[in-house]
């Protein structure tokens, strides 16, 4: 069984690295901001955590499947990404923030299984991409 201690650590861990990811989004104006990613960071690393619990109070009783619960974050939060998404004409807007969206479920379930190392690393990557990349992209692909 996971500790109080433990179970309180990874909700704030997760709530932080969405956060993270949610004052950029923020910062740029984005329909899905801070408010957004951290809940959708910490629910997934709740959820994740229920499945632990759930797999721990039934393990010798039942076949339970943690992973189970997670696939369907993943495939869920796809209906959330999905109303992030805006077609105007020939453009779309809001992909960026849909993946971000995704990326934070996934970022949550890291936390919530207690895979820190890779939940740090992946929110430092996504904020290189959407910091750095963002400003080459904007600088040499895209025109002015």
């Amino acid at each position: 069984m996971i500790s109080t201690q433990a179970v309180i650590f990874r909700l704030i861990l997760s709530a932080i690295l969405g956060g993270l990811i949610g004052v950029e989004r923020e910062f740029r104006k984005r329909a899905a901001g801070l408010r957004t990613h951290i809940l959708v960071c910490v629910g997934s690393c709740l959820i994740m955590l229920t499945s632990i619990y759930v797999f721990d109070i039934y393990k010798g009783i039942a076949q339970v499947d943690p992973s189970r619960i997670a696939a369907g974050v993943i495939t869920g939060i796809g209906f959330l990404g999905a109303g992030a998404i805006l077609r105007s004409g020939d453009s779309v807007h809001g992909l960026t923030t849909a993946a971000t969206l995704w990326m934070m479920a996934a970022i949550g379930l890291a936390v919530g299984c207690g895979f820190y190392s890779a939940a740090i690393f992946t929110t430092v990557l996504a904020m290189v991409v959407l910091l750095v990349i963002w400003k080459l992209e904007h600088k040499y692909i895209q025109p002015k």
